[in-house]
């Protein structure tokens, strides 16, 4: 199972190519997207990204995870967070958004089982 492009991002918006669902945050992952709702997990621009909010895109086996920080990198990520994906053997890029989809979408181009989390404003 591949990993969906990401068709489209501006500020507040991400599509993803064979879903109609028009995102604010999402993540990816082999095979599907959702929304990211960090009301799930208590995430806040800071401290930032949580391993919680990884564990699910982590668990569809992906080699790679990618972190889109916002538009303006607001958001944090601890590095609590980058040494859980690394000891669960991920590599990890961690990109303002914009950076982050054009990364996301060549390693998915490659083929390479890669998820992601995107923060599309801020």
């Amino acid at each position: 199972m591949s990993s969906p492009e990401i068709a489209s991002l501006s500020w507040g918006q991400m599509k993803v190519k064979g879903c109609s669902t028009i995102y604010k945050d999402c993540k990816v992952w082999p095979g599907g997207s959702r929304t990211w709702d960090w009301r799930e997990t208590g995430t806040n621009h800071s401290p930032g990204v949580q391993p919680a909010d990884l564990e699910e895109v982590v668990k569809k086996g992906v080699k790679t995870v990618v972190i889109g920080r916002g538009m303006s990198e607001a958001l944090q990520v601890p590095s609590s967070t980058v040494d859980y994906l690394k000891k669960n053997g991920i590599d990890v890029l961690v990109l303002q958004t914009e950076k982050a989809v054009e990364q996301y979408n060549a390693l998915a181009a490659q083929g390479v089982k890669v998820g992601g989390v995107f923060h599309s404003t801020c």
